[in-house]
């Protein structure tokens, strides 16, 4: 029967595009990028072809894009480096409780180093309101870091509140947003938003692992996190992986249409909450208004973990939280204040394009089993 991957807030398949353009990097053009010979130029050429590609998707600037290794690297070089350039303005940081760990982490650095960090808690549906990012910025806060979508109950969360309430107070900070889960999926744009920084990845969007960026606003000075030979302008250097950069590139060219794909999303969704509500006993844990490509649900009779690997023994792949909490209880659904049992049993469902209902109608099917099977165990 194959197959039945629900999991693409982990990481997604490689599309064909992105798989053949890494291969042709490796093989054929394997020019170092900074090399001043035609090999290196054909190399850096990808390169360009790839930031013009995310560049237009973001509606910003080329030269305003810098690539990294992925999200978590973003993160890290924005949060550190804005925190650095701006601590003689202020030392008051505000975030989320239901960030990413590369961001929750960071800030427990900063918080180690003196500055001082409000962490806004969400509701029982993993929300955040405008007004608790309009209460927390005072004239000290440097910087604002906030997820657009939550990666575990999909959750969107309120950015343009962030750059209001910098404007209100006229605050010093700088406005980031780890926008890892939303590139590709929702019109993101950083400008509108008076987003100062961004962070992307490939592996979410049908890309390589191993590969993102930062977008930095032009006349926006961060701190560097390495040294080395200028490449991306000092600001991550080092010699570009252009096969994983590349890869990148196609990715994001053989994107489909974000809002005609949001609208298939969302109709699978529906569909799949639908059959979800279905069965006693399930709770949705994710908000009615979520990003469609995630769906989170408990059924309190069984553990994630156990039913996890029942579905996967069938070949049907779903997670148990984010991929980054290696089966520690889900600090998302903690600060959500959800009881035990469901926090204990909580599944998240991640689609993407390749997604269809016949998938729903296998999970659904095997949940039912499962949870026949499993409760009847002793």
């Amino acid at each position: 029967m194959g197959e039945v991957y629900l999991d693409n807030s982990s990481t997604t398949v490689v599309c064909r595009e992105a798989a053949d353009k890494v291969m042709e990097m490796l093989t054929d053009n394997y020019g170092n990028p900074s090399s001043l010979h035609a090999r290196g130029f054909r190399a850096e050429q990808e390169l360009t072809a790839a930031r013009n590609e995310i560049a237009a998707l973001l509606g910003v600037h080329a030269e305003e894009l810098y690539f990294t290794s992925g999200g978590t690297e973003s993160n890290n070089l924005a949060i550190f480096g804005a925190a650095y350039a701006r601590r003689k303005r202020g030392n008051h940081i505000v975030t989320t409780m239901i960030e990413h760990p590369s961001v929750l982490n960071t800030m427990k650095q900063l918080e180690a180093e003196g500055f001082s960090v409000t962490y806004l808690k969400p509701d029982g549906a993993g929300q955040i309101q405008p007004e608790q990012v309009f209460d927390a910025v005072t004239t000290d806060t440097i910087l604002i870091s906030m997820m657009c979508v939550n990666n575990e109950v999909g959750s969107i969360l309120p950015l343009e509140a962030a750059s209001a309430a910098i404007a209100a107070v006229k605050a010093p900070a700088l406005f980031h947003v780890d926008a890892v889960q939303a590139f590709g999926k929702l019109p993101l744009k950083p400008i509108r938003l008076k987003i100062d920084l961004m962070s992307v990845s490939a592996h979410k969007i049908h890309g390589p692992k191993g590969v993102g960026a930062l977008y930095l606003r032009k006349g926006v000075h961060i701190v560097p996190r390495s040294f080395g030979g200028g490449q991306e302008k000092n600001i991550r250097p080092g010699t570009e992986s252009s096969p994983l950069i590349a890869g990148f590139g196609a990715a994001v060219k053989a994107l489909p249409d974000t809002a005609a794909q949001l609208k298939a999303i969302a109709k699978l969704s529906a569909y799949c909450r639908e059959k979800l509500n279905e069965i006693d006993g399930v709770v949705l844990n994710s908000p009615d208004d979520a990003l469609p490509y995630i769906v989170n649900f408990s059924y309190g009779g069984v553990r994630a973990e156990t039913m996890l690997h029942y579905l996967a023994e069938k070949e049907i792949y779903v997670s148990s939280g984010s991929a980054c909490s290696k089966g520690k209880a889900s600090h998302v659904l903690t600060a959500m204040e959800l009881p035990h049992n469901r926090i204990d049993s909580s599944l998240r469902l991640s689609f993407s394009r390749y997604n269809t209902t016949q998938d729903v109608d296998r999970l659904i099917s095997a949940l039912r089993d499962g949870l026949n099977d499993l409760t009847k165990r002793p």
